[in-house]
């Protein structure tokens, strides 16, 4: 009495466990690459004013972001710093000593925020699959090509994401990378503006089209690999029957 060989069948199983796997992590990547909290400006310069906008999406599945703490490290010092306010949020702000004065419009400024906490009231946050925008308006900006604000995020549940690694040029960016804000030349203000405004459109675009060409990868080799040891089974009971 003759039988199928399990040869194939055992193949097909190691290959669906082997693809499934991938496509697991390929959504996973790709999902948490887009889940960063971002910062972007449509209108910060070196020696300007201007409005930073954060972005924090939600990255758990059970609990809600109940609070973001922003740090403004001493190199991104602003002499102004105002908060623009969120309806269900308390903000306060942190005010520490400069280590050498800065100049704004001939007064010399001593002390800067260098911290700024939103916390939500009781009940409220940013729940599981949602997203919200924090907003501040400051200045001047310092004289640099790019400006880092280290962040870090609470959730309901007790657990903290802190977004405060630097990211090093020529490097793979870091697990949580800090937001960086570039700031456009000044004399290049105007033009980019309305790109800058965009920004944060933009990027939550390309965190979707990257997670969309992960899945779609991911699926063909998945539908590939099937096809191939079905076809390699088939042709195994062919010759078994023969």
């Amino acid at each position: 009495m003759s039988s199928a060989p399990p040869r194939p069948l055992a193949r097909l199983g190691a290959v669906l466990l082997a693809v499934l796997t991938a496509l697991a992590a390929s959504v996973a990547v790709a999902g948490t690459a887009a889940a960063h909290v971002t910062v972007s400006s449509g209108d910060a310069s070196p020696g300007g004013f201007g409005k930073l906008t954060f972005r924090v999406p939600n990255e758990s599945d059970t609990a809600s972001t109940v609070a973001l703490r922003i740090q403004i490290p001493e190199e991104s010092a602003m002499a102004s710093v105002r908060v623009l306010p969120v309806p269900g949020w308390t903000v306060t702000l942190t005010r520490s000593r400069l280590a050498e004065p800065v100049d704004s419009h001939g007064t010399e400024v001593t002390d800067h925020v260098s911290v700024v906490e939103f916390r939500a009231d009781g009940g409220g946050g940013i729940g599981p699959g949602e997203f919200l925008e924090f907003a501040l308006s400051g200045g001047p900006f310092p004289d640099a090509d790019a400006l880092a604000f280290p962040a870090v995020q609470t959730y309901s549940d007790g657990t903290e994401a802190a977004w405060i690694e630097p990211t090093v040029e020529g490097q793979e960016e870091p697990e949580r990378p800090a937001p960086v804000l570039t700031l456009a030349a000044t004399d290049d203000a105007a033009t980019t503006s309305g790109d800058a405004a965009g920004h944060g459109t933009d990027e939550a675009s390309a965190g979707d089209d990257t997670s969309g060409l992960a899945l779609f990868l991911a699926l063909l080799a998945l539908f590939t690999g099937v096809a191939g040891v079905v076809l390699g089974y088939r042709a195994g009971r062919r010759t078994v029957s023969s």
